[in-house]
């Protein structure tokens, strides 16, 4: 075997020996959620962001809080409430307070930071959501015309709760296609519930007890993207693609009766980023089919959008999936 092959199989292997490690460290405070946890470190080290839905109680904060102190960097958490303002985010211009110079010096907000949980980000007027857009997207903040590059990992997780309707702002479709994922976080079974009440009821809480340096993450994202597809596996994944449209020839029945709108083209990137990590945890090297089918619904789920039928009907977008898949 080649000495390149070689190095490329220990890099690989450290890969997963690094993910284990990290769900191993998590899985000290949280209890099960193996597949969130699992969705969220793929697109983390993807370099995206991820949106985290479920009712409250189910653990969400306390996985991006277990997350940023397994994970070496800054973490900052944002409140979204409905008074919250853009500059809140972002941050603004003060005058410098020493005397001896006046001059406007910029105070960076909250999403300077590596690890950002924008929790309840639906409670958060329009205006103050689209603040995001252009760090989730460009890694950059622009405040009265100067743009401040955000450095090393940028990754937003972001929650949100399907039940509370009243005083929210539901996410536009623009913000929501800058999520790389949208994991469902579900109910915990009963052995779950007995093992969170009694990790939680104890004198003593578990603790991370190891810690991984957030440049390894993008090491780890640059060596997913390296990872060779053959060209028949792209086609199916931009299928894949097509079949959420309604108007293309790939689309089936169940997705020509039911949906307005298909997935963006950031939906095929996403498609296929998510499942050469998959493989690469697999303990493979290459990507196959089922790595796409696996990855499909956590990634394009919050990117197709029902119509009228298929609302009223109460079609489920992880039902278009399940078909097209």
């Amino acid at each position: 075997m080649p000495s390149n092959e070689h190095e490329l199989r220990d890099k690989l292997a450290r890969f997963c020996d690094d993910v284990r490690k990290l769900e191993t460290e998590i899985g000290r405070v949280l209890v099960g959620q193996q597949a969130v946890v699992r969705g969220t470190l793929i697109t983390m080290i993807a370099g995206g962001h991820v949106l985290l839905e479920g009712v409250p109680g189910l653990g969400k904060t306390l996985l991006v809080r277990t997350l940023a102190e397994a994970v070496e960097g800054k973490f900052s958490r944002i409140q979204f409430t409905p008074d919250l303002m853009p500059a809140d985010l972002t941050g603004t211009n003060i005058i410098s307070p020493r005397k001896d110079e006046q001059r406007f010096e910029f105070q960076p907000g909250p999403v300077f930071a590596n690890i950002v949980l924008a929790d309840e980000i639906n409670r958060a007027t329009p205006k103050t959501q689209a603040a995001l857009l252009e760090a989730m997207q460009e890694h950059t903040v622009t405040v009265a015309g100067t743009t401040h590059r955000l450095h090393g990992v940028f990754f937003v997780l972001a929650t949100q709760n399907p039940l509370e309707m009243e005083g929210t702002y539901p996410l536009p479709e623009a913000q929501l296609d800058r999520f790389f994922a949208k994991l469902l976080v579900p109910f915990p079974s009963a052995d779950e519930l007995i093992a969170i009440v009694d990790r939680t009821t104890r004198s003593t809480t578990p603790k991370i007890e190891t810690t991984f340096p957030s440049e390894r993450v993008l090491e780890m994202g640059q060596l997913a993207r390296d990872i060779p597809v053959a060209d028949e596996l792209t086609r199916y994944a931009v299928d894949l693609l097509l079949a959420t449209h309604p108007d293309s020839p790939q689309a089936g029945a169940f997705a020509k009766k039911y949906v307005r709108y298909g997935a963006s083209p950031r939906g095929a990137q996403a498609l296929m980023l998510a499942a050469k990590i998959n493989a690469i945890l697999d303990n493979r090297f290459n990507v196959s089919r089922e790595d796409l089918r696996t990855v499909a619904p956590m990634v394009l789920r919050h990117r197709i959008i029902l119509n009228f039928e298929g609302q009223a009907e109460g079609i489920s977008t992880d039902q278009i999936v399940e078909k097209i898949c």
